[in-house]
Formats: C-alpha cells, structure tokens, sequence
C-alpha cells in the first residue's frame, strides 16, 4: 500500500492533474469550436432560407445563436476555473436563464408556425409558464447572488 508522502503515489496523482487540466482544456476548446460551427452553420442557414419568408429563418437563426451564447458561457466558466481552480454559481445562472428563453423562443416559434389543437396549446402554455417561472426564479437567485457579494466584499 502507498501513502500519500511515498514519491511513486505523488507521480502518479501529478499524471492524474495533470490529465484532469487536459480535460478541462479539451472540453473548453471543444465548447469553443461547437459553439463556432453552430454559428456559421445559422448564418448560412439563414442566409440559405431567406427566399421563404424572414420570420421562419430570423427564429431559427435566434435559437442558434443563444446555444452559440450557452456554449460561450461554458467555455468562459471553463477558463475561469482553469484560472482560480473555483467555480462559481453565477455562470451556471446565466446559462439557465439563457436555455430558458431559448425554450420559450423555440416553442413559441414551433407553436406560431404550426396550427395546434386545443391539447397542444394547453401543453405550449404549461411549457412557456414552467419555463418563464423558471427564468424568473433563476434571476432572483442571481440578484440574491449579487447581493451576497456587494454585502460581503
């Protein structure tokens, strides 16, 4: 058995950090090209889609564009923690707030494309209520976030 003060157990924990840094810097850069491919793909789309109205394409090129948004936050939260080796709460409220508009604009795009039976628009309204009590509670948790600091600086 080894112990923590034996010199191959502290190698074998320094290939380990170092991995995990790896891993870290990898999913990062993987957020980061995603979010650039998803980019370029809803400007062309947009682009390519425009001859059928501007409603459709502008919806669709908005919900790309706030997962463009998602991925960002995340890549940003990643090299935040690279740099303090912290995380923080306060990106992952942004990136909750963030995927629930883009809900609420994607269903609500889905909904006034498409006529729904009475079924289906009641689902819509739960869907869009959930989402928007949601938004606002993720909101609330991040002004009580912001108070936190400005009272204990």
């Amino acid at each position: 058995m080894l112990l923590q003060n034996d010199t191959p157990f502290k190698r074998v924990l320094l290939v380990l950090e170092r991995l995990e840094i790896w891993g870290y810097v990898t999913a990062g850069l993987s957020f980061l090209a995603l979010g650039m491919i998803i980019f370029a793909r809803g400007w062309f789309t947009f682009f390519a889609h425009l001859n059928t109205g501007l409603l459709h394409p502008a919806m669709a090129l908005m919900v790309d564009l706030l997962l463009v948004i998602i991925f960002l936050e995340l890549f940003r939260t990643l090299l935040e923690f690279l740099k303090t080796n912290m995380l923080s709460i306060e990106p992952f409220l942004h990136i909750g707030i963030v995927a629930a508009i883009r809900r609420i604009l994607t269903v609500t795009a889905h909904e006034t494309l498409t006529v729904a039976s009475t079924e289906q628009f009641n689902r819509y309204l739960l869907d869009i209520g959930l989402h928007g009590i949601l938004v606002i509670g993720l909101v609330f948790c991040l002004f009580l976030h912001g108070r936190k600091d400005r009272v204990n600086p």
